[in-house]
Order: C-alpha cells, then sequence, then structure tokens
C-alpha cells in the first residue's frame, strides 16, 4: 500500500497520554506545515473538541476516525501514513488489530506499551509479515522503556570507545523519580493480572528474562533481580524493587540479542530503587517492597481487584494534573562493569513526570525519528527503541526532549 499524506498520525488522540503528545507535537512541529501529521481516534466530537483546546493553529489539523476493532477504518488509516503512534491501551484490550494490519500494510508503527505477554503475542503473530512488507514494528517507547534501553546503549557505546569491551554487567539504580499513575497504566496492571488467572502459564512467561527476545536469543545466565530491601554496596544504598523492571529488563535482552549479543552472551542486568543510606534507607526500602508485594498480591485476587479497580486506584482518562507533569522528574544511574573490571557511571535523567508529560515527549520524538529514517537503513520487523532508533533518538531526545545522557566516571 503507497504511503500518502502524513509521516504520522496520532491514533488515540483523546487519550490521557494521547492528548500531551497532541499538544508536543503541535509545539514541535506545528499544523499544516513540512511535517505533516494528524489526529486519529473514534469520536469525531472528542477530536473536535481537542483540536479547540489545542488553540487556533491546530484548526489546520486533519482528523481520521477509526475504531480499534475496525480493521477496514483501520486500513484506510495507514493508507494516509507512514508512521502511526499508538495510546490506545491496554494494548492487549485494543491494540492488536492495529499492529496486525500495521505489519500488512507495511506501516511503520510505536506505541509506549508495557505489556510483556502482548508484546511476545505480537512478535509470534505478525513478525514474519512485517518482515516482508518492511513495517518497522517499535513497542515501549515512553518511559516503558526509553531511558532504560537507550541508557544500556549509550553507556555500551561509551564502554566500547574507552575500553574497547562491552560492560558485561550493568546495574540501574533509580536516584529519583518523581511523578503520578495514570488509569490507563493501572487498567493494563490489571489487565494483566486477569490474564494470568485465566492462563496460569503466563506467569512463567512473565517471570521469563529473555521473554520477548528472539527464539535464538532466549538463552543466557541466570539474571539478578531486587525482589526485597538489600543494600547495593556501589551505590552505597538501601535498594527496593522497581515496578517497571519487569518490562525494562526484557526490553534491554531483547536489544542485545538483536544486536549480536553486543553486550556479551553472559551479560547481566537488573534495575531497582534507591532509598539511601542507614536506618532510614533501610526502612524505606522495606516499607516500598511490602507496599509493593501487597499491590500484587491484591491486584491477582478477583474481589480484592475488584477494590482497588472501584475504589483506590485512577480511572482509564484520569492521571496528574499539568502542575504534577511539570514539577515531575527522574534521575537514573547506569553501574556498567567490563569483564576485566574496569567500571563506567552514565546518568540520564528526564524533566518531567516521567510516565505522562516526559513519556509525550519520548513518544513524539521516536514517532518522528522512525518517519524519517529511511526503509534501507532499517529493515522491517519487531525493534527496540535502541536497536530502531540508537544514537539518532538519543540526540533527539537530548536536544528536544529535556533528557540528558552523561557519563560521570
Amino acid at each position: 500500500m503507497a504511503k500518502t499524506t502524513h509521516q504520522l498520525v496520532v491514533f488515540g488522540a483523546t487519550s490521557f497520554v494521547g492528548q500531551i503528545l497532541c499538544r508536543y507535537l503541535l509545539q514541535r512541529h506545528g499544523a499544516g506545515g513540512t511535517f505533516s501529521w494528524a489526529m486519529a481516534g473514534r469520536s469525531l466530537a472528542k477530536l473536535q473538541a481537542l483540536q479547540a483546546e489545542l488553540g487556533p493553529e491546530a484548526a489546520k489539523l486533519p482528523l481520521i476516525l477509526a475504531d480499534a476493532a475496525d480493521e477496514t477504518a483501520l486500513r484506510q488509516l495507514c493508507g494516509q501514513t507512514r508512521v502511526v503512534i499508538s495510546t490506545v491501551g491496554p494494548y492487549a484490550l485494543f491494540g492488536s488489530e492495529l499492529v496486525k494490519v500495521c505489519a500488512e500494510t507495511g506501516t511503520d508503527y510505536c506505541d509506549l506499551t508495557g505489556e510483556v505477554q502482548w508484546i511476545r503475542r505480537m512478535i509470534d503473530a505478525h513478525e514474519a509479515t512485517a518482515k516482508a512488507s518492511g513495517a518497522r514494528i517499535v513497542h515501549c517507547c515512553g518511559f516503558d522503556s526509553i531511558p532504560s534501553d537507550l541508557g544500556v546503549h549509550y553507556l555500551q557505546r561509551e564502554a566500547q570507545q574507552r575500553f574497547g569491551a562491552p560492560c558485561t554487567r550493568v546495574k540501574l539504580r533509580i536516584r529519583k523519580l518523581r511523578g503520578g499513575f495514570s488509569g490507563g497504566t493501572v487498567a493494563s496492571l490489571m489487565n494483566v493480572m486477569r490474564e494470568i488467572a485465566a492462563d496460569p502459564a503466563l506467569r512463567k512467561l512473565m517471570a521469563n528474562p529473555y521473554a520477548v527476545c528472539p527464539d535464538d536469543g532466549q538463552a543466557g545466565p541466570r539474571q539478578p533481580e531486587v525482589m526485597f530491601a538489600q543494600y547495593d554496596e556501589e551505590a552505597r544504598s538501601w535498594l527496593a524493587p522497581f515496578v517497571m523492571s519487569g518490562i525494562n529488563t526484557r526490553i534491554v535482552h531483547r536489544s542485545n540479542a538483536l544486536k549480536g549479543r553486543a553486550y556479551g552472551a553472559d551479560f547481566r542486568y537488573d534495575e531497582a530503587m534507591m532509598t539511601g543510606p542507614g536506618f532510614k534507607g533501610r526502612a524505606t526500602a522495606t516499607g516500598v517492597a511490602l507496599g509493593l508485594g501487597g499491590f500484587v498480591a491484591a491486584a491477582a485476587l478477583p474481589p480484592t481487584r475488584w477494590l482497588l479497580e472501584t475504589y483506590l486506584v485512577p480511572k482509564p482518562g484520569e492521571g496528574p494534573t499539568q502542575d504534577q507533569q511539570d514539577g515531575g522528574s527522574y534521575d537514573f544511574r547506569f553501574y556498567g562493569r567490563t569483564a576485566d573490571g574496569q567500571t563506567l557511571l552514565v546518568k540520564v535523567t528526564g524533566d518531567r513526570d516521567p510516565g505522562y508529560g516526559s513519556t509525550g515527549k519520548m513518544l513524539g520524538e521516536a514517532g518522528a525519528c522512525l518517519a524519517e529514517l529511511d526503509k534501507k537503513a532499517l529493515p522491517g520487523g519487531f525493534w527496540t527503541p535502541a536497536t530502531a532508533l540508537g544514537d539518532a533518538l538519543v540526540e533527539r531526545l537530548r536536544a528536544n526532549a529535556g533528557l540528558t545522557f552523561e557519563v560521570l566516571a
């Protein structure tokens, strides 16, 4: 199918993240200019309301009607663009048809999913088709998992330049994380719990650090994992489990596999929250671990899951206020060590609420980067942010999206 009209279409423009993304794209690229983009969704009234809210310039933005379950409408949408950015989640419930259509029509695609089980299903079902059509499918282009995936990519690039060898052991330690949750994120987590309850075999997949690696990359060393409070001598801090590590670590391992084990055949990687030294740090780490464990246990059982969804967690469409988004930030530290003991410390930071203010900017830059990426530079298939966009996206994020990447030591 020949691509016409737009470099990029935002599908799910009126979702919580979709609105943030559209506001960012309008700021970055304007409307009706050389970078052509459009907003898509299933409700014309909601699209028009968003258009009005974005201001007079947004009146120039084309609006496209399409429902996530309407294959005909999705094919018409794909026929108008090089890249589709989807914010319509939970993706396991609403995202599969669009990935199928993109793979079949050769349309490039990116999203912000953190749903390991769905990514695995999409790879199994559509990777051969995407390779044949030339569609580049890039999941996890938000806070899940750009800071982790590109942080490791950047560290390994620096290690090769400095040491001539990769860091076979990398630890991500989150020094600061300030932001809020939205109903969409919670809904995705709750859906995963429902799927596991219906199919207990999924529990084994979710526990596999190589779950989304290619078939020839699904073997490797036993991976470290911070499950409870523990002390890290190198970071000089107590650690607590990081809720997003279950997706980020899988994407980093897929990047290593797709790069031909460039990080090492014995590469080991884990992520954890830093809670500080001493008794206070230990108590905080213990509290975080117990709280996270309690939430997961409650979400796993239908009665308590219903209570959480009904009374305690944000509903889909809800999320941090604009002030909360603007006041958010994050500070990641990557500790790398080569096989012969040489060390490298890298810092990655973001200037907004990680899951929303910063995610909107990361997603926008990823989509635009993919739209401008020559088809000869990257063949069709299922890629990660690091393997599809790599250094080009690092530089775009530095220049436009409030992220920093730097070597500290």
